[in-house]
């Protein structure tokens, strides 16, 4: 199973659109991830259209959209837990891990956005993730995001990077 996982999109106050190579890795995902910040609702549609399955969550740029602030997914018996991650860089990674251990069953994978800085650690016996943003929204310096190869309860995670 082929997880497109990505955040921080900001289409439309820091970008115009999502990029293409972004799309087509969307449309060829089983599952998609955000962690959140579409910051539009044509942003988020877009997303849920392209994508045969998603779960998102609310970032703090994503007024009215009505997405929880934590979500989980079980795929390929992999768990994830998904969340913005709102808050000062310092202690990032801890709150992303405390939020992932209130949530985790099995092999675990806590997934955050708000940073716009890959990331890819563990933290607390959990592995962490957060993909950067896939439109370079400031202040990331590149278009980013992650594909989770999983299957039988692992997890391999890539990173993509925009042309």
């Amino acid at each position: 199973m082929e997880v497109a996982i990505l955040a921080d999109t900001h289409v439309m106050s820091r970008a115009a659109a999502i990029p293409d190579w972004v799309t087509e890795t969307v449309q060829s995902a089983d599952h998609v991830i955000h962690a959140g910040d579409f910051d539009s609702r044509p942003a988020y549609e877009e997303l849920d259209s392209l994508a045969a399955s998603l779960t998102a969550v609310a970032g703090n740029m994503d007024h009215g959209l009505d997405l929880p602030t934590v979500a989980t997914v079980d795929l390929a018996g992999v768990r994830f837990v998904v969340t913005h991650g709102d808050g000062p860089d310092e202690g990032y990674k801890e709150r992303l891990a405390a939020i992932t251990d209130t949530h985790a069953a099995g092999t675990t994978v806590g997934v955050g956005g708000h940073t716009h800085r890959v990331l890819d650690t563990e933290v607390d016996g959990y592995r962490l993730c957060n993909p950067g943003s896939a439109t370079a929204a400031w202040p990331a310096q590149e278009e980013t995001m992650l594909v989770a190869t999983v299957a039988g309860g692992d997890v391999e995670l890539a990173l993509r990077r925009g042309d």
